[in-house]
């Protein structure tokens, strides 16, 4: 009785260890607009809040290009995106949502 607990636990255990380890969630950010980037926000799908913006104290200018990795230890591969481009811009806050485990590189138009 006692073995049939004890290879209970270690499948269950096996099971959860394994969902702890969730890949990153690794790609290419384009800005292919004529505005500056000032902030970028990801959530997974059905959370109602927005994560950290994801660029800190940094900006993506027009024309650049950066490597967004996101770590924050989830299984799940759709993800809101917000963007937020500089105050004096003519942009509107963009929203979008992709399977960011099927996207290598995503780019920002206007």
């Amino acid at each position: 009785m006692k073995l049939r607990h004890v290879v209970a636990f270690s499948a269950a255990f096996a099971a959860l260890t394994s969902s702890a380890k969730a890949e990153d969630l690794v790609f290419m950010l384009t800005n292919n607009t004529r505005s500056t980037l000032e902030r970028f926000y990801t959530s997974p799908v059905g959370v109602n809040d927005w994560e950290e913006d994801v660029f800190g104290n940094d900006v993506l200018q027009p024309g650049e290009s950066i490597k967004i990795t996101i770590r924050d230890g989830r299984t799940v591969c759709k993800y809101d995106m917000r963007f937020e481009f500089t105050e004096d811009s003519d942009l509107d806050t963009t929203e979008d949502t992709q399977n960011l485990c099927e996207l290598g590189s995503y780019t920002i138009h206007e």
